[in-house]
């Protein structure tokens, strides 16, 4: 069953989100929170959720503040911004620190649903308007011809072998299906990997990638 929590202020917002998240699976069970605190709460509480779905505009501890710390705490639930605040800096920002996708909240329900289901796949979602002046040395293509062994960040060849395939931009799934994995065994070399590399996300590793030279 997949499992998803809503951090979003606005309780018609929140309702709504609600309505649309009910339609992504058959079997979805969907947590609400008003503010970081309450998410922090369910957190602590279950643990196992696939996705958290953000707004930025959060009372007391504001949407950005939020997704760091769910980086740090919880590197391995993907985090996907819905926000009205859809600039292009803004979108970048949410992307650098951390976010797996950003989803303007002008999308209709169905384009949400489908780039919810790019990020569950393991991928990255970001506004179509925004990929090409904005984002296109940014993310998430990382150069392959660095002369930085992986293993000199502790990573094993296996591990090598899984960011190699998450920087041609394979999902989790393509991953394992391509090295004969289960997406378990994916899942936790991506976390092994992040904890060598010292991020929290698929962006951040793919941009340390390109930032360090590594050879893949």
């Amino acid at each position: 069953m997949l499992k998803l929590l809503v951090v979003e202020d606005h309780t018609l917002v929140r309702e709504g989100l609600v309505r649309t998240l009910q339609q992504i699976e058959e079997e979805v069970l969907i947590f609400q929170a008003a503010d970081c605190h309450a998410a922090e709460v369910w957190l602590e509480q279950e643990q196992d959720f696939d996705l958290l779905l953000l707004d930025l505009g959060l009372p007391g501890v504001d949407g950005l503040s939020c997704l760091g710390m769910l980086r740090q705490r919880y590197p391995a639930i993907p985090v996907v911004i819905v926000s009205a605040y859809d600039d292009a800096h803004t979108v970048n920002r949410a992307i650098k620190s951390g976010a797996s996708g950003f989803v303007p909240k002008a999308y209709s329900g169905e384009r949400l649903l489908a780039a919810l289901h790019e990020v569950l796949a393991g991928g990255i979602f970001i506004p179509e308007q925004m990929l090409p002046v904005n984002f296109g040395a940014d993310l998430p293509h990382a150069t392959m011809g660095g002369d930085v062994e992986p293993s000199e960040f502790g990573l094993s060849r296996r591990q090598a072998d899984v960011l190699s395939l998450m920087a041609l931009g394979k999902s989790n799934r393509e991953v394992a299906e391509h090295l004969g994995l289960s997406e378990g065994t994916v899942k936790i070399h991506i976390t092994a990997i992040y904890k060598a590399l010292g991020v929290a996300s698929r962006t951040q590793a793919l941009v340390a990638v390109a930032r360090y030279g590594i050879k893949l």
